[in-house]
Parts: C-alpha cells; sequence; structure tokens
C-alpha cells in the first residue's frame, strides 16, 4: 500500500550552452533580449560617454583633439555602437509604452511592433553611419 502512494518526482537536467543557442525565439522575444542588451550597454559606456562629453566641453583645443580622434575608423565604431544602442533602445521603449498603455498587446500587435522596432533601429542607425562615415 505504501508503493501505491508513493509518487515518482520529476526528474529536471541540466541543459547546454547549445541547446540555449538553438532555441528560437520570435521576434518579440528577440527585440526584449536586444533591448536589455542595449540598455546594460548604454548603462556601461555611460562613465566614458560623459567623459567624452565633459572633455569636449572643457576648451576648444580638448574639442578639437576629440574631433580628431572620432576621425578615425575605430572611434566612429565605438560611436556606431553606442548609436544602435540609444536608439534601439529608445524604440523599444516606445513599444513597451505603447503595451503599457494596451495597444498591440496581442501576440499579432506583438509581431508587428517587433518589426516596426527593427525596422526603424535599423533605419535611423544606417542613416548615423553614413554619416558618419562621410557618404553624406
Amino acid at each position: 500500500m505504501i508503493e501505491a502512494v508513493k509518487k515518482l518526482r520529476p526528474e529536471y537536467r541540466n541543459i547546454n550552452i547549445r541547446q540555449i543557442l538553438m532555441f528560437r525565439l520570435p521576434l518579440a522575444g528577440r527585440v526584449s533580449i536586444l533591448h536589455r542588451v542595449s540598455g546594460a550597454l548604454l548603462f556601461l559606456l555611460l562613465p566614458l560617454s560623459l567623459y567624452l562629453f565633459d572633455q569636449s566641453l572643457t576648451s576648444e583645443s580638448s574639442f578639437a583633439y576629440l574631433k580628431t580622434c572620432f576621425s578615425y575608423p575605430p572611434f566612429n565604431f565605438f560611436l556606431l555602437i553606442l548609436s544602435w544602442a540609444y536608439l534601439f533602445h529608445f524604440c523599444a521603449g516606445l513599444r513597451h509604452l505603447l503595451m503599457d498603455m494596451h495597444y498591440a498587446v496581442t501576440k499579432q500587435g506583438g509581431k508587428q511592433t517587433s518589426i516596426i522596432v527593427f525596422v526603424m533601429s535599423s533605419a535611423l542607425t544606417v542613416a548615423i553611419a553614413l554619416k558618419l562615415f562621410g557618404v553624406f
């Protein structure tokens, strides 16, 4: 009788990194993760950004020095990454504000707003990249 009452406990197994990376997220999930990544990137780069901003306002010579530094491609690439993080975080934040107001809370609405976030942030980042690398 004791054996009949005894229930088998569920067995949980650890998953490896390959299984995590192979998991296919919906587009809204990818936007959510990238929103967190861009926020973390902005937070981690905030001290450096504030330092560069302070140096650019200190004097004309420090501004000229930073201007020559940012004429090199690695510094432009840094600015491009920072711009992408800001633009993506801003667009995804607007998406979250819309969802807080109960707009596009459905599965289809989430997919549509995710597409809008990707398109808008990508287009704005490409425009900034073209300006940074001297196309116009």
